[in-house]
């Protein structure tokens, strides 16, 4: 179990009275960088950003990869995508990434998305303290949020449907006098998720849990476990009800 360093969670950052609110927004939104840098982030996105048609696909194709570590070829974004410490995003050929998302790759290891990768609309992506990558070819379904304390890793080829929740990271919640949000964060490890699954509509994925290569998971399910590879798993908490390709388990 690994101790989170809560100095690094925006409500930290936020009520730290020691800086002026421009440069709390400055970390917050593009980090450590260059002034002009930071002038680059705020002109492209706030023009840019909400700009509808065929026009601001246009001119953000042109114009966003800078913003970002890497960007491969065939990079589409659409509107209203909100953009946190992009420098430490970095992407691959051919992604996508669709309306009214948030990425936010201010932690260890950023965000890497991986060739051919989709983001569909309305999803969240933190990187709060740890790294998430995704791999070639994985699809995150609408109104899906990933949150990573220590990382979150999908396999190439993983599919979700919509209204997935990924969550790596959990609070100390013993203290009877102190809210939960002032104790102690930590995580039992990375989410891992092998290549080649699938998570139902409204799966959700807690802290430190690993499933195996080509795992199918029902809709609605909690996990809170790991699962072997090529099992079915359903239910709250989930429970492998077989392995594919078998009758039985």
């Amino acid at each position: 179990m690994k101790q989170i360093d809560k100095r690094e969670i925006i409500r930290s950052k936020l009520a730290d009275s020691h800086k002026s609110p421009l440069k709390i927004y400055k970390d917050l939104s593009v980090g450590n960088v260059s002034f002009l840098k930071f002038l680059y982030y705020e002109i492209v996105t706030s023009l840019l950003g909400p700009m509808p048609g065929g026009i601001g696909f246009f001119l953000r194709k042109k114009f966003y990869p800078r913003l970002f570590k890497s960007v491969g070829r065939g990079f589409i974004i659409g509107r209203n995508v909100v953009i946190r410490n992009p420098f430490n995003i970095s992407i691959g050929n051919n992604v996508t990434i669709d309306d009214n998302c948030l990425l936010d790759g201010r932690g260890e290891g950023g965000i890497t998305l991986e060739d051919g990768v989709i983001i569909n609309r309305n999803c969240m992506l933190q990187a709060k303290t740890g790294y998430i990558k995704l791999g070639e070819r994985t699809s995150i379904g609408s109104n899906s949020v990933i949150v990573s304390m220590t990382g979150v890793k999908l396999g190439k080829a993983v599919l979700t449907a919509g209204n997935c929740y990924i969550s790596a990271g959990a609070y100390m919640f013993d203290d009877l006098d102190t809210p939960v949000m002032d104790q102690a964060a930590f995580s039992k490890g990375p989410i891992i998720i092998g290549e080649y699954s699938w998570l139902g509509t409204g799966v959700t994925v807690l802290d430190g849990v690993k499933l195996g290569k080509g795992v199918v998971i029902g809709a609605s399910a909690v996990v809170n476990k790991d699962i072997e590879e090529y099992s079915i798993a359903v239910g709250i908490p989930a429970k492998v009800v077989r392995k594919r390709g078998h009758l039985t388990v």
